[in-house]
């Protein structure tokens, strides 16, 4: 099997079958290189596309994305579920029905296609499924026999949804599905219990429910089964010739392979954080410039990251309201106050971000108490640091010039001048002066310092 990272070629009767493999949550990365890789097998002329499918579910946009893709396809697609063990759970379940073939490994899943909204009241129930028992034959069991009469394999009614929300979301997805299930010929009442009802099926149970074509080992296995099966693409029939065909696999380019990376959902919020604590340092201590670009860059690539996820903005906004409590308490002490209200926003803001319910598309709890945790640690050190600051003498500037020693250098008409701390200052004093004089500062009226004379023995030693 040649293995490729971008693949065109002329359009012949020769050109390779081509192979996507995509075995990660359904998101922008993988909608990406699935359309991608359509668009390539149509320019080089490819009889047949097969997604190698192991998939826990994903993002609703990206599946629709990649749905509106196949249909619009001139090349065949397989949607095949493989290797033995993996699955096609929620929008695979979808990406299945929508394909021109579906096919399975033995000892491999789908179903459970219920959909799981995000930033919304309801978002995360799903229907209950039916708990009674069932009894070989029962209507209700997808194993039931398919020469049963229709009304005898109708399934029984779902249980009303929790909200309107979840209850529009569900009836929308269940059609959809049901219409991708009549325009492929599969079972369509199997795939509105998938959605309603949250149930999956077996390789051999897919099979023998005709919600699947084909039960293959392997790819070679499945060119061999489906060569000579005839499909409609756009409208048109089309004989597949798949035979002993030459398979190459695509792999993804840079470009998908870093957008997968960015667009994974800690990986965004870790970046963020580095992106916000950069531009925090830069403005508290200014002049280095490189922890200034970095929290830029990385700024920017988080939120690029945000655009593409299915974000709660009010999660996003409690981040942002933690991160500004932090900042203020490392910038003005409050002994705490503000540190631990920016721990407490930034932890519920990391748990209402995204919704954990989202195959592959929620923040690991450790990460967002690590994540605080180091904010914690930060915030303590900085704070602890302003506090001994703040209690430390001046070393410099005009402050500290008041008590400092000097040595009076020169007295004459232009008036008495002193010499403090190696500069050169006028001074004005209520006793006598005489050049050599050691004098101590006791204020200062704008470019004059007020001094007094010291004791003969205090300037033993003072250098002009």
């Amino acid at each position: 099997m040649a293995m490729l990272l971008g693949w065109s070629g002329p359009a012949s009767a020769a050109a390779p079958v081509l192979v996507l493999e995509v075995r990660d949550a359904i998101g922008p990365a993988s909608a990406s290189y699935m359309i991608r890789g359509m668009a390539k097998a149509a320019e080089g002329g490819a009889p047949l596309v097969v997604i190698r499918l192991d998939t826990p579910g994903g993002l609703d946009t990206s599946m629709r994305d990649i749905i509106q893709a196949i249909l619009a396809s001139p090349v065949p697609v397989a949607i095949y579920v493989s290797p033995e063990g993996a699955r096609a759970a929620s929008a695979g379940t979808y990406m299945l029905y929508a394909a021109h073939v579906a096919a399975m490994a033995p000892a491999t899943t789908l179903g459970a296609a219920t959909p799981v909204a995000i930033g919304f009241p309801g978002a995360g129930s799903k229907p209950p499924a039916d708990d009674r028992k069932r009894e070989p034959g029962d209507p209700a069991d997808p194993r039931a026999g398919a020469g049963k009469d229709k009304r005898d394999r109708e399934p029984s009614p779902p249980s009303a949804p929790a909200d309107a929300m979840t209850a529009k979301q569900v009836h929308d997805a269940s059609a959809f599905i049901r219409g991708l299930a009549q325009q492929r010929g599969r079972n369509a009442q199997w795939a509105e219990r998938a959605v309603r009802e949250a149930v999956s099926l077996t390789a051999d149970e897919a099979l023998r429910e005709k919600v699947v074509d084909v039960v293959a080992a392997d790819i070679p296995d499945l060119l061999a089964q489906i060569d000579g099966r005839r499909v409609r693409v756009r409208g048109a029939e089309v004989t597949l010739a798949t035979r002993d065909a030459a398979v190459a696999t695509v792999l993804p380019d840079w470009r998908q392979r870093l957008l997968s990376v960015i667009a994974n959902p800690s990986f965004a919020l870790i970046l963020m954080m580095i992106g916000i604590y950069g531009l925090m340092f830069e403005f508290s201590s200014p002049g280095f410039g490189v922890p200034g670009t970095i929290g830029a860059i990385c700024l920017l690539l988080a939120l690029f990251a945000l655009q593409l996820l299915p974000v709660n903005y009010a999660g996003l906004a409690l981040i942002l309201l933690g991160m500004a409590l932090l900042a203020g308490e490392v910038m003005s002490p409050s002994f705490g106050v503000l540190g631990m209200g920016g721990i407490v926003a930034f932890v519920a803001g990391g748990l209402l971000l995204f919704d954990r319910d989202v195959p592959g598309f929620g923040v690991p709890l450790p990460l967002i108490f690590g994540l605080a945790a180091t904010s914690a640690v930060l915030v303590l050190l900085g704070g602890n640091m302003a506090v001994r600051a703040r209690g430390r003498p001046v070393l410099s500037g005009r402050e500290e010039l008041v008590g400092a020693e000097g040595v009076v250098i020169a007295q004459g008409d232009a008036g008495t001048w002193a010499r403090v701390h190696g500069e050169r200052w006028k001074v004005t004093s209520s006793d006598a002066l005489a050049p050599g004089q050691a004098v101590r500062v006791l204020s200062i009226h704008g470019l004059t310092l007020e001094v007094r004379a010291e004791p003969a023995s205090d300037s033993e030693g003072e250098g002009t």
